[in-house]
Parts: structure tokens; sequence; C-alpha cells
């Protein structure tokens, strides 16, 4: 077994235990921690697929602006407090558990469409690390889709603008003073 292979289990481990104590657990603020550390395992995967980008993307965004902006609505709002309550009819549980297993067993079987196959001793994926995951996202990014990025990018500026206009004037304050 290569080291690849145990940084997998490990992180993959990691990730699964922190995912089942997002939902298992009833505090709000351990769900949130939780959650920061999944993504933060879901990022760790991704670095082990060679896609950087999406790792990147995947700390940035949601473990480092979504899940952090969750964690300070639940501590302004005070709701660490708060304790989720515990439901007590069983049978929800087992029937979700049974329908989860369902659902996998009428998807295993589309599950090995996705496994690369092997094509003369070489897996498909090894064509794919020729290139930088980081090198194609950009390459496309500013040459196919150019126009819808940088229009993309002009709306958000003005919504930015606008949000800024919206607060100067309920603040009371003005552009001169």
């Amino acid at each position: 077994m290569n080291m690849e292979s145990v940084f997998f289990y490990i992180i993959g481990a990691i990730t699964l235990a922190s995912a089942f104590c997002v939902v298992f657990l009833h505090r709000p603020i351990h769900n949130v921690l939780f959650m920061i550390l999944t993504m933060i395992g879901l990022a760790g995967l991704f670095i082990l697929l060679q896609a950087e980008f999406i790792a990147m993307v995947q700390l940035i965004v949601y473990a480092g602006a979504v899940m952090v902006l969750f964690l300070f609505v639940i501590m302004l709002l005070n709701l660490d407090d708060l304790r989720l309550p515990q439901d007590s009819r069983i049978v929800r549980r087992w029937v979700g558990v049974a329908g989860a297993l369902l659902l996998l067993l009428l998807v295993a079987p589309l599950l090995g469409a996705f496994v690369p196959r092997l094509r003369s001793g070489t897996l498909m994926l090894d064509k794919a690390r020729e290139v930088s995951n980081t090198e194609v996202v950009a390459r496309e990014l500013f040459t196919t889709y150019l126009l819808p990025f940088e229009i993309a990018s002009v709306l958000l500026l003005s919504a930015i603008i606008g949000a800024v206009v919206l607060v100067r004037k309920r603040s009371g304050k003005t552009a001169s003073g």
C-alpha cells in the first residue's frame, strides 16, 4: 500500500467521522465546528485527487466563508445554549437508515461506471495528471468563458456598489460628509 492510499484512508475516516458528528450531535456550535472539519477533509481528498483548484475553493468558500459565517451567527444569537430536541420516535431513524441502504443498493451499479478502467497497463487518470488542473481551469476561464466571466465580475461589482450606497443612505451619511 502506497502513501497516497494511507493518506486517503486517514483523511476519509476523519471526514466521515466528522460528518457523522455534524448529523448526530445536538449542540449547534459543535455541528458547525465539525462541519468545518468535514470541509477541510474534503479539501484534503481533492488534493489527493490532484484537483488543487477545487480544494482551494472548498477551503476558501465553504470552510473559510460560509461555515465561519454560520459560526458567527450562532455565537451572536447565543444559540450555544440551545440544544436540538431529541426525537422520541426511534422508528423514524430506522426508516431513514433503511431508505439510505436501499438507495445505496440502487445506485451501487451506477457507481461502477465512474471507476477508472485499466488501458494497456495504465490508468486513464495518468493522462489527466500530465496537465495541472488549475492550468486547465484557467485556460478555459480566460479563453472560452472570458465574456461570461467578465459579465459576472461586473454584476458582482455593481451589487457591491449598490450595497454600499444603500448602507450609507440608511446610516444617514452622504458622499460629501
